[in-house]
Formats: C-alpha cells, sequence, structure tokens
C-alpha cells in the first residue's frame, strides 16, 4: 500500500512542478508592473515623495525619492521581463523593508502578535514577490532563462 501511495504522491509533484513556472510568471509580471508603476508615481511626483519621505524622517529625503523611484521603476521592469530578476530583487526587497520600518513601522511591530496588521501593510505582497524570485528565480518564462539557455549551447 505504501508503494502505491509513494508512486501516485510522486505523479503528484511531476504534475505540480508544471504550475511552477507559470505561477512566477504571473507574480513577476503582475507584481513587476505594480512596483514599475509605483516607482514612476514616485519620480514623476519627487518634491511630494521627497517632503512624505522628510515627513517620515529619511535623511537627504529628496535623493532617497529619487533611488527607491528608481529601483522600484526599473526593477520593477525588469521583473515584468524576468531579466536579471533574481539580482534585483535584492534592492526591491530592501526597499520594501525600508518601506516598513518608516511608513509601516507600526505593522513591521505587529508582526507576531498581530500578524494579519503586518500581511495587511502595502509593502508586505511586494516584499513577498521579490524574496521568492531571489529563492526561486524567475522561471521557465524570462529572459534570464532565454540568456541561460543561449550561454550554455555555446
Amino acid at each position: 500500500m505504501s508503494m502505491e501511495i509513494s508512486k501516485w504522491y510522486g505523479r503528484f509533484e511531476a504534475v505540480a512542478d508544471y504550475l511552477r513556472s507559470p505561477l512566477l510568471l504571473v507574480l513577476r509580471v503582475y507584481w513587476g508592473w505594480q512596483f514599475a508603476q509605483t516607482g514612476w508615481g514616485k519620480l514623476m511626483n519627487l518634491e511630494r515623495t521627497a517632503e512624505f519621505f522628510g515627513g517620515l524622517g529619511i535623511p537627504l529625503p529628496k535623493v532617497n525619492a529619487f533611488m527607491a523611484g528608481g529601483v522600484e521603476c526599473v526593477g520593477g521592469a525588469l521583473l515584468v521581463i524576468g531579466l536579471a530578476s533574481r539580482l534585483v530583487s535584492v534592492p526591491l526587497a530592501g526597499t520594501m523593508v525600508v518601506a516598513y520600518v518608516t511608513a509601516d513601522n507600526e505593522a513591521l511591530r505587529a508582526i507576531f502578535n498581530e500578524p494579519e496588521k503586518f500581511t495587511s501593510a502595502a509593502p508586505f505582497m511586494f516584499l513577498l514577490v521579490a524574496v521568492m524570485v531571489l529563492a526561486f528565480g524567475p522561471g521557465a518564462f524570462s529572459l534570464d532563462r532565454v540568456l541561460i539557455n543561449k550561454t550554455e549551447t555555446k
């Protein structure tokens, strides 16, 4: 009986593995686009963003607003196309950690005693997707994969 269960489970895992790349594609494209739009909004409203950052006590608010907007805009666009995905997920995750520490500190402090406050904060899904791409890569449907395949065939 256990041999049958093991065989069935092995088949189930093989089928479930086919979901990895489509799921990563959907997450990358949707949240990459959200990152890019958010970053573009920061860059197009730099003075207002800098004022908001200054109100949070972020040093050099205009420089940091430009850097955060640039990382989100360019990094998000790279996520959408799946280029340098793992590399770009590091600064994207970093901007979300900074967002938690500064703008959503109350949610960050509630991570263990009120986890729903942490998970419902604006940076949560952005951070989660950035960490997922870092950990699992961009999947098969990405420019990263195309470039890797080209270099391996040479």
